[in-house]
Formats: C-alpha cells, structure tokens, sequence
C-alpha cells in the first residue's frame, strides 16, 4: 500500500501544487509560534520539552488514525497515507522556482527575462525558506551581476531543497511502519529552521512574527530551543543525507562523487548537511557548487575540489540528476514493497 499511497501522492502534488499557506502547514506554525511563549522558563531542558510538546501530539494523533483507519477500512488508511505524503513529500514545493530562474536565465519573456529577474527569483526563494547559507547571495549573484555565482547559489539551493523536500520524508517514510516517518521528518526539519539562532551569522533574516506565513520572527525564539531544534534534525538526518549523497553518486559520475564525499569527510565536514550534499552533488555533476566562503572553509580543512564552473546547462544536468535519484529510490522502495507482499503469501 506504501509505494502505490506514494505513487498517488506525487501524482496528485504534480497536478495541484501544495500552497505553502495550506491550512495544516498554517497550524503548525501557529503552534510551533506558541509552545516557546508557553514553556521558555530560562531553563535548557525547556528547549527539549517545547520540542517533544510540538512534535509528539502530532505524532500521537497521526499514528492513531492510521490505526483507526486500518481497523476501519484498508481504503480509509490508504487515502491517510496519500493526504500525509502529500503535505510531506512533494517537488513542487522547490520545482517552480527553480523554474522560473531557467526560464529568466534562458530570456523566457514570462518572468520578464534576464539575469536580475533570476537573481530576485533566487533571493526571494532562499528567504522563503531560508536554508541558512550562502551568506552574501545578495551580493553575489545580484551585486555582481555573476551568471556563474547565480547558477551556482541555484544549484546548491535545488539540492538542500530536494533532500530535504523528497528524499528525507521519502526514506523515512520506508524506514519506519505507517506515517509516522514523513511526519516526523518534516516536523523536525520545520523547526529547525523556524527555531534557528539568531546567533547564526550565516543565515538570513526572517519576516517579523506579524507576518501569518512566515511566521516567527528569529528574535523570539530562545538559542536552547534552536541548540537542540538543529540537534535533533540532525540526528534525524544523519541517515537520510547519507542515503541522499549515496543515490546522488550511484546516478551521478560516481568515481568524483564519492571522491568529493571522502574528501568532505576527511576535512571534518561529515556534520554539515549542506556540505556534504554540495560536495557530493558537484562530484556527482562535475560542477564546482561552493561558494566562495565555502571554498576556503572547505580549503582550510584540506578538501579541495575543482570542478568546472556552474552554468546554464549545469541547471538542466541538476535536474536530471535529482529525478534519477528520486527513480532509484521509488525503484527501491518498489522493491521492497514487492518482497514484503511476495513474504507475506
């Protein structure tokens, strides 16, 4: 029932795009808003209970009505199963305006054409999601007018975004029984960003709590509630990024990928998701996806990687690369689903 609830799901996200002011995201950032308002009391292990507070409810609740649903009707759980991947998995939420940069990039007259229209698309897409870095996008891609600095930033954001987006909830959905995988991702994923430090300097700015889909303003959030926020996606993601990386090499030009990914490792980098993926990923394209502060962070560990300059065509090869990604895994996962049913007669 898994693989075809998912076959289901992409399906009906190709064809209506999931809205990022839906009403379920909306309640959840409304929530996640108000649990560090309720239990901040100055304490470290309060930043630990506001996140069990938020994510365990949830969790609770969607695993019951899998379980209702099932005793119910095996129709009634699967169309659960088709509404939770919906709202979990998905690439419209990244696709459109990665799109839309092609098409400026290429002079597409739709977005009005040319290298700032792209630019702005890119600024306005890092700051609705805000991934952290690059840092200086503004000046890089805008400032400088750089097609190779623009392409580049596109690239690296795509790819956080697709792991983050499809491969995380689309491996933990296989990795753990009903939903409950997807769901858990995708709430620790939220909260991590949506309870980032202000204390980052590489992140970017947020829109004032005022703003109803935005939501939390950075400066309302305590940094014990962002310290174990981030710690608690990171446990989380340590298995999907590396099955990320590995579905990125199997696809890709194999030999650099998993050269890149040793290297990243053997600088000490294994903890950062967007290095590893960049670095993995370029390897996987041959194009050198880091941004100059990047570059010399990754140099002064000891890895360097030179591969050719992003550019137009670079944009079209990423896309390539995340759907024989996304193929191999649903291919797996089909797979799986096939043995199990075939073990189970």
């Amino acid at each position: 029932m898994g693989f075809i609830a998912l076959i289901f799901a992409l399906m009906i996200e190709q064809g209506r795009e999931l809205s990022g002011s839906n009403p379920v995201y909306g309640a959840l950032r409304r929530y996640a808003e108000l649990v560090p308002q309720w239990t901040d009391a100055g304490r470290r292990e309060h930043g630990v209970f506001g996140w069990l507070l938020v994510v365990v409810p949830v969790l609770v609740l969607v695993a019951l009505a899998d379980w209702l649903l099932g005793l119910l009707h095996p129709l009634a759980a699967f169309v659960l199963h088709v509404l939770v991947l919906y709202l979990t998995v998905g690439f419209r939420q990244f696709s459109h305006a990665f799109t839309e940069i092609q098409d400026a990039l290429r002079g597409d007259p739709r977005p009005a054409g040319g290298k700032a229209d792209a630019a702005s698309i890119l600024e306005r897409w890092v700051e609705s999601r805000s991934w952290g870095r690059p840092a200086n996008l503004r000046l890089e891609a805008q400032g400088r007018g750089d097609n190779t600095a623009l392409c580049r930033a596109t690239i690296a954001h795509a790819l956080v975004a697709s792991h983050r987006h499809v491969f995380g909830p689309l491996l933990w959905y296989m990795l753990l029984p009903g939903v409950i995988g997807p769901v858990l991702y995708r709430l620790a994923e939220m909260l991590s960003r949506r309870w980032e430090a202000s204390s980052d300097p590489l992140a970017l700015p947020r829109v004032p709590r005022g703003d109803a889909i935005t939501g939390l303003g950075r400066e309302l959030v305590p940094p014990y509630f962002s310290s174990f926020a981030q710690t608690a996606y990171g446990w989380l993601d340590w298995i999907p990024l590396r099955l990320t990386a590995a579905g990125f090499a199997i696809v890709g030009n194999f030999e650099d990928a998993v050269y890149c990914w040793r290297g990243a490792l053997s600088a000490g980098l294994g903890h950062d998701q967007r290095s590893l993926l960049l670095a993995t990923g370029g390897g996987a394209l041959g194009v050198s996806l880091a941004d100059p502060d990047m570059e010399a962070a990754w140099q002064a560990q000891g890895f360097d990687w030179q591969g050719v300059p992003a550019d137009t065509a670079s944009l079209q090869s990423a896309v390539g690369l995340v759907w024989r990604a996304v193929i191999l895994w649903v291919g797996l996962f089909a797979l799986l689903a096939a043995a199990a049913w075939l073990g189970a007669r």
